[in-house]
């Protein structure tokens, strides 16, 4: 699955993401059960978002290419609610979520980040990213400005850290992976 790599920093800006690591193709099939304990190495072995993530983004791609399936697990959009989320993973204790999550054509979310590190996968159609940053100081303000946008294309994929904030617009189908922070750990 070919496509460009993005990430979103606190600042709202989009940039290349340079991901060295490469996972080559060949037998056996990357499975989804390697797929969650390579997660675990990863994240045992780095704690800064931004490395984690870069090391990540290959292995949602080839995931997402030799376990096919998991590109057929998604709900229709909800008639009322505009989106569905199929839940692929979500272990109590475990770090992370992943999730398929299907949006109406022309829904728009709203502004909002993870405030955690998130990584989205672009399977099908188009979706237009808009990124804000908070003006002013962050514990005192609730103060946006809008920096720009960034257009996906199936095949992209999009990081971000966990300050990023975000809004999205016509996203039929996308692979979506969120950190989370679990209670009594730090950071």
């Amino acid at each position: 699955m070919d496509g460009q790599n993005w990430i979103v920093t606190a600042e709202g800006d989009c940039e290349p993401l340079d991901c060295e690591e490469f996972i080559p193709k060949g037998h056996p099939p990357y499975r989804f059960y390697r797929f969650l304990t390579d997660l675990d190495d990863v994240l045992d072995a780095y704690s800064d978002d931004v490395e984690r993530l870069r090391r990540i983004a290959p292995k949602v791609r080839r995931v997402m290419e030799d376990s096919y399936w998991l590109q057929l697990e998604y709900k229709q959009p909800h008639p009322q609610r505009g989106w569905s989320v199929s839940m692929l993973y979500d272990e109590p204790g475990y770090p992370l979520t992943v999730q398929m999550v299907a949006w109406s054509p022309q829904q728009l979310s709203t502004i909002h980040n993870h405030a955690t590190w998130g990584l989205v996968l672009l399977l099908d159609g188009e979706e237009k990213n808009t990124f804000w940053r908070q003006t002013g100081d962050a514990a005192t303000s609730s103060h946006i400005e809008r920096v720009g946008d960034c257009v996906l294309s199936p095949g992209d994929l999009i990081c971000f850290v966990p300050e990023a904030i975000q809004q999205q617009n016509q996203s039929p189908s996308r692979m979506v992976m969120n950190g989370r922070k679990l209670l009594g750990t730090p950071g």
